[in-house]
């Protein structure tokens, strides 16, 4: 499966995203992610670029003194693949993002993002799925 250094790891790449988030702080979140991510959102697809240019000008949250409510909901590994579901309250939404990791060359990177904001377009709902 995986060992106990991939998810430190990971966790410490989470940390530094929901602190990229709070900070509006574009090179580490670059550093974090894999060039080629594309973000998407229901009817929306974004480049890395296009998304750390909407980062780096907007309100900066710990500027505006917003509460740091960044939290992990889940977190699973699979050999050199993973899927972190977080909670990123950000002014008056509140966003679930799927974040996407890979390990390749010896490194965990974010390649894809997948993100909706429950406040105004869905509930969070569990999946069932037949047995």
């Amino acid at each position: 499966m995986h060992d106990n250094d991939d998810r430190e790891t990971i966790a410490g790449i989470l940390d530094d995203y929901f602190d990229g988030l709070y900070r509006a702080d574009v090179t580490s979140l670059r550093a974090i992610f894999h060039p080629d991510t594309v973000l998407k959102a229901p009817g929306l697809r974004r480049s890395l670029e296009q998304w750390l240019s909407l980062v780096s000008n907007r309100d900066i949250p710990m500027a505006t003194g917003a509460p740091y409510r960044f939290r992990v909901l889940s977190l699973d590994i699979v050999g050199e693949q993973a899927m972190a579901k977080l909670e990123c309250p950000l002014f008056t939404h509140n966003y679930i993002d799927f974040l996407g990791l890979l390990k390749e060359n010896g490194r965990w990177r974010i390649v894809n993002k997948m993100y909706a904001d429950i406040n105004t377009n869905y509930t969070a709902q569990e999946a069932t799925c037949p047995t």
